[in-house]
């Protein structure tokens, strides 16, 4: 899968591993939950409000346009939330659906 980001420094950082919608992913001590993501994929989300695909857009917090959730229904901002070890994290709530199939 294409990526986003290209990571081009301090790859000496602890990895933490994580899944987006199910599959495996893994970032860095320190990466905000964007850029693990947009480092791992080509997009953030899908807008809610039409088809296009959304990448962040501010990077500080203020535009709203960054939202991911964790499979039990709590929404990040994922320009502003600090990656963790095990997270599990949605690009759109409806992806819920997997976890029932993943079980």
């Amino acid at each position: 899968m294409r990526r986003r980001f290209v990571r081009l420094g301090e790859l000496d950082r602890p990895s933490l591993s994580f899944s987006i919608d199910g599959q495996p992913a893994t970032g860095f001590e320190g990466d905000t939950l964007l850029s693990a993501v947009l480092n791992e994929t080509n997009r953030l989300r899908n807008s809610e409000f039409g088809d296009g695909i959304r990448s962040g857009f501010c990077l500080m917090g203020a535009c709203q346009d960054c939202w991911l959730w964790t499979e039990t229904g709590e929404r990040l901002r994922a320009c502003t939330t600090q990656l963790e070890q095990g997270m599990r994290i949605l690009t759109k709530l409806q992806d819920r659906e997997w976890l029932k199939t993943a079980s």
